[in-house]
């Protein structure tokens, strides 16, 4: 199924407090998908991930519908992933007055949608 890039339309959720590596693993499963058949998968995976991706997809989706006219029904995920945005660094308390760093890290998810060759 080719998937014409010059129709790509794209959501970006930007500083989500989540670590891009686990995010990635919810992507790799919904890439080169329909818009419904990512919709399932999302609803039913077990992963906290799901809630961001979940929602940075119905943006997308819904930047295509109301910015370029496209039919939601006809949209397929031709690109999806996380990248790593600024780690925030906070200190653990340790024994005899140590302090261990402790990394938050954080990512900005991007999906694009493109309307599925015929």
């Amino acid at each position: 199924m080719a998937v014409d890039t010059t129709e790509q339309v794209k959501a970006v959720a930007r500083y989500i407090r989540m670590s891009p590596h686990k995010v990635r693993r919810v992507l790799d499963q919904i890439r080169g998908r329909s818009y419904r058949e990512a919709l399932i998968i999302l609803e039913f995976m077990p992963y906290r991930a799901c809630d961001p991706v979940l929602k940075v997809l119905r943006s997308a989706v819904a930047n295509a519908e109301n910015n370029n006219g496209i039919d939601p029904a006809s949209l397929v995920i031709s690109e999806a992933f996380a990248d790593a945005g600024p780690t925030l660094k906070r200190y653990r308390p340790r024994a005899q007055g140590r302090a261990y760093q402790i990394r938050k890290p954080t990512c900005h998810i991007t999906i694009a949608v493109a309307p599925a060759e015929p």
